[in-house]
């Protein structure tokens, strides 16, 4: 049965959490995995997380499917866990699933991954069974997590597979994925034609104080736009980057079946958050990087601004939170909350979610501690100076989680001398819960 509450509803706010779900998997099984599920727990409390997602007012959960462990083979499903997790939570729970079908990983068997010819079809044939299985259970999906992050991790800087680095790399990665999305949609809605379609991308506020810089910063604020103007069949030869697309890779025949193929969704989904995804373009050693900045809820405005004009969608915050103490994150949660509920007088915004509900680990854990981020941070030394450089390395991982807990969840999480996690709610969980 479908869940008795109806999100998105036109008038109506649903209020969401997520579940932190990046999912990678690498081809050789001796490097390590990046799977949240697991080192968070949430592949053995998934009843305490979820029934604790319900009892802080959430009506409705993001979740991911683990896609690289489900689809073990072209055609092969392993079903026994999304058996039990998902009639939990919409026939017990009454919770709406809004499902993430894709996190920044891909099947091993997807030998290149993003970039492997058979990307497109192995997506669009696991999202056909998904859809098929769970279609009296499930009807909210997001064809792929935000398309310009996984990108950047997997085609620009090498950090996931298929490993390329390189705006040729970007493209090799950023094109089928687009036609994976097009196709994904378009196979769920040929399913189920009552499927409702929420397309999460990462916000790209940039900005620079250099005018020199303002070409490449523009160039930036573009590829934050493409993979959605993919969906909308935007891209065509007065485009922007149809030109800079073309020079560093692109195939025109799958431009041209993008344009032709247009998969507009219900909603676009923003992610933001307030100091990590405000960027200011600089140039350190005579190379181009972007520095986070918190910009607060003015870069929260900024963004759903420019979603909403540029597209003409209903908006969904999919993503926010921040990573501080209790009294930090309550008071983000207070303001972003207090700045959504003024914008929907101006644009069509129907949720909020704070995204992830509990800590999670930091993605360095599987990079040997190495910090994987893109952007660079101002580092300030004993003596007041301060430089650019990348985030510092956050510990060993033989030493244990804490220091690679990042903490910007609702709920807290705390390692055991047995490396085990138990779950805290914070301030900030019963102030959802009274907003919700």
């Amino acid at each position: 049965m479908i869940s008795p509450h109806e999100p998105f509803a036109r008038g109506g706010f649903t209020w969401l959490l997520g579940i932190e779900d990046t999912c990678v998997y690498p081809v050789s099984s001796s490097e390590a995995p990046l799977d949240e599920h697991v080192l968070t727990g949430h592949t053995t409390a998934w009843r305490e997380d979820l029934t604790l997602a319900r009892d802080l007012g959430a009506t409705a959960v993001r979740c991911g499917v683990s896609w690289p462990l489900v689809h073990v083979a072209p055609g092969v499903y392993a079903w026994d866990e999304l058996d039990k997790v998902i009639p939990f939570v919409v026939d017990e729970l009454g919770l709406t699933i809004v499902a993430d079908l894709v996190h920044y990983g891909t099947p091993r068997w997807l030998t290149d991954s993003f970039a492997d010819p058979g990307y497109p079809e192995a997506i669009a044939e696991f999202a056909r069974a998904f859809a098929d299985r769970y279609r009296t259970r499930v009807t909210h999906f997001t064809p792929l997590n935000e398309p310009v992050t996984t990108a950047s991790f997997c085609g620009l800087r090498g950090v996931w597979p298929p490993r390329l680095t390189g705006w040729d790399g970007w493209v090799k990665v950023a094109v089928p994925i687009a036609v994976g999305m097009a196709r994904t949609t378009a196979t769920i809605r040929e399913v189920n034609p009552d499927a409702v379609i929420v397309h999460v991308e990462a916000s790209t506020v940039v900005h620079t104080q250099d005018s020199a810089l303002g070409e490449h910063t523009a160039l930036i604020r573009d590829i934050g736009w493409l993979p959605t103007d993919f969906l909308f069949g935007r891209v065509d030869e007065v485009h922007p980057l149809w030109a800079w697309l073309l020079e560093h890779g692109a195939r025109q025949e799958d431009l041209d079946w993008l344009r032709a193929n247009p998969a507009v969704p219900d909603f676009l989904g923003v992610n933001y958050y307030p100091d990590l995804t405000p960027r200011r373009v600089t140039r350190v050693d005579g190379k181009h990087v972007q520095i986070s900045y918190d910009k607060w809820t003015l870069g929260l405005s900024e963004a759903l601004e420019s979603f909403a004009t540029r597209y003409q969608l209903p908006l969904i915050i999919t993503e926010t939170s921040i990573e501080g103490d209790d009294m930090m994150r309550t008071r983000w949660l207070r303001d972003s909350a207090a700045v959504v509920e003024d914008l929907r007088d101006r644009f069509d915004i129907r949720g909020y979610t704070w995204w992830p509900m509990f800590d999670f680990v930091d993605w360095s854990w599987a990079a040997d501690g190495t910090n994987v981020e893109e952007f660079v941070v101002e580092n300030v030394a004993a003596d007041g100076t301060t430089s650019v450089g990348p985030a510092p390395s956050l510990g060993d991982p033989s030493q244990g989680k804490t220091p690679f807990l990042r903490r910007m969840g609702l709920v807290r999480l705390d390692e055991r001398p047995d490396g085990t996690l138990t779950r805290v709610p914070t301030p900030a969980a019963a102030l959802f819960r009274e907003l919700s």
